[in-house]
C-alpha cells in the first residue's frame, strides 16, 4: 500500500499525539506518587518528635483529631467521655498543648531568668534511668512521685510487682535499683538524653509547696527529724517576725523564707533537702532537656495510662490505684494556708514560682493577691 504524503503526515500526527497523552499520563502519574510521598512525610513529622518518641497517630486518625483539636477545652473533654477512642485523641492533643506552651515560654526573653538552669548534677540527680526500656523519669517531690518510682523498680526487675515493694525501699537509693542519669559519663548522658523518653509530673505551683511544709514540718510520716530539729530553727530565727512566738515553724515562715531573693545562701546550708520545695525548672531544666510527656497531678487518671502507653509499658506495668478526686486542685486549702499571710509575702513568694506556673499553664493565684 502506498499513502499519499497527506496521509502519511496525518498518520505520523496521529502516533504523535498517542505518546503524547501516554507521556502526560505517565507523568501524572509521577506526580500523585510524588504528593503521597511528600503528604506521608508531613504527617509523619508532624506527629512523631526526633527522638523517635512523642505522638504516634494513623492518618485514618487525623481527621477525629484535627476535628477535636478545634473544639473549647471543656467541649472536647465531654465528647472524650463519651467515646474511648476520642478520649485518646483528648490525651494526644493535651500533650501537643502543654509541650507548646513550654516550648514559647522557655523562648521568652522576659522569662528567661525563671526558665532556665544549667544541666547540673543537681539536675541530673533527680532523673532516673530504666536502660531496659529506655525511660527517663524526672523526680519533683510532693507530685507522687513514689508511685512512679515504685513503676520504674519493677521495669528494672527489682520487684515482680508493685504490691511486693517495702515503703522504706523506695527511697532507699541503695536498694531501690533506681540509677540515677549522674552516675553515667557524659557521652552517655547524651546518649540517654537523645534517645530515652523522658517525662514528669507538676502541680500547682502553691499547693505543692503547702503539701512540702505539711509533709516535712507537721506529720513528718518517714520520721526525717532533721526537718524539723535543724532546717526550722534556722528559718525561724532568720524569718520570723514575732520573735516572742515559741510554736514550730509556721507556713508564714515558710514563705518568707522561699520569697526571699537572697534564699540560696539557705539552701547551700540545707543541702539536697530543698528538693521538695524548689522550682521545677531548677529541679528537671524543662527548657534544656526535650521531655516527650508532661503529666500534670491534677489529671492523672488521664495522663497515667497516656505515659505507660507512650513509654511502650503499658502491657508490663501497672500504676497503683488513684481514688477520685484525690489528686483535683484544693482552691480553699490554698486560701486557708495564705489566709493570714501578708499580700507582699504572697507576691514575693509567687515572683519566685512565675515560672513554674507560665511554663506549665497555671493560673496566676489572683484570688491571693486582692
Amino acid at each position: 500500500m502506498v499513502w499519499a504524503p497527506k496521509e502519511a503526515v496525518k498518520v505520523i500526527w496521529h502516533v504523535i499525539d498517542n505518546m503524547r497523552q501516554k507521556w502526560l499520563l505517565l507523568a501524572a502519574c509521577f506526580w500523585v506518587l510524588f504528593l503521597v510521598i511528600v503528604t506521608s512525610k508531613f504527617i509523619t513529622l508532624t506527629f512523631k518528635d526526633t527522638d523517635g518518641y512523642g505522638i504516634k497517630q494513623e492518618p485514618s486518625k487525623l481527621t477525629t483529631l484535627f476535628k477535636l483539636k478545634k473544639l473549647p477545652e471543656e467541649k472536647r473533654l465531654q465528647v472524650a467521655g463519651k467515646h474511648p477512642f476520642d478520649k485518646t485523641l483528648h490525651s494526644v492533643l493535651v500533650q501537643m498543648d502543654r509541650l507548646e506552651l513550654l516550648r514559647n515560654m522557655c523562648q521568652d526573653a522576659l522569662l528567661s531568668n525563671l526558665s532556665h538552669t544549667a544541666l547540673s548534677k543537681f539536675v541530673l540527680d533527680r532523673i532516673f534511668v530504666s536502660d531496659k526500656h529506655k525511660i527517663l523519669f524526672c523526680q519533683t517531690p510532693k507530685v507522687g512521685n513514689t508511685q512512679w518510682k515504685k513503676v520504674l523498680m519493677v521495669l528494672n526487675g527489682a520487684f515482680s510487682s508493685i504490691d511486693q515493694i517495702p515503703e522504706n525501699v523506695v527511697h532507699d537509693p541503695e536498694r531501690n535499683s533506681l540509677p540515677r542519669l549522674s552516675s553515667f559519663s557524659e557521652s552517655e548522658i547524651q546518649k540517654r538524653l537523645n534517645g530515652y523518653f523522658k517525662f514528669f509530673i507538676v502541680r500547682d505551683p502553691f499547693e505543692r509547696l503547702i503539701s512540702a511544709f505539711k509533709d516535712k514540718f507537721i506529720h513528718n510520716p518517714r520520721f526525717e527529724p532533721w526537718y524539723k530539729h535543724e532546717i526550722a530553727p534556722v528559718i525561724i530565727k532568720k524569718y520570723r517576725k514575732n520573735r516572742t512566738e515559741t510554736k514550730g515553724l509556721q507556713f508564714e515562715d515558710f514563705v518568707r523564707y522561699l520569697g526571699d531573693p537572697n534564699h540560696r545562701w539557705l539552701d547551700l546550708q540545707f543541702g539536697d533537702h530543698i528538693i521538695h520545695w524548689v522550682t521545677y525548672v531548677e529541679l528537671c531544666a524543662p527548657c534544656e532537656i526535650n521531655y516527650n510527656v508532661i503529666g500534670h497531678h491534677e489529671t492523672l487518671e488521664d495522663d497515667v495510662p497516656y505515659i505507660l502507653k507512650e513509654a511502650g509499658i503499658d502491657h508490663l506495668v501497672s500504676y497503683p490505684f488513684i481514688p477520685p478526686g484525690i489528686t483535683s486542685y484544693n482552691k480553699t486549702k490554698v486560701e486557708l494556708y495564705f489566709s493570714g499571710i501578708a499580700k507582699r509575702d504572697i507576691r514575693r513568694l509567687y515572683a519566685r514560682f512565675e515560672g513554674d506556673f507560665k511554663l506549665f499553664g497555671y493560673q496566676e493565684p489572683e484570688f491571693l493577691f486582692n
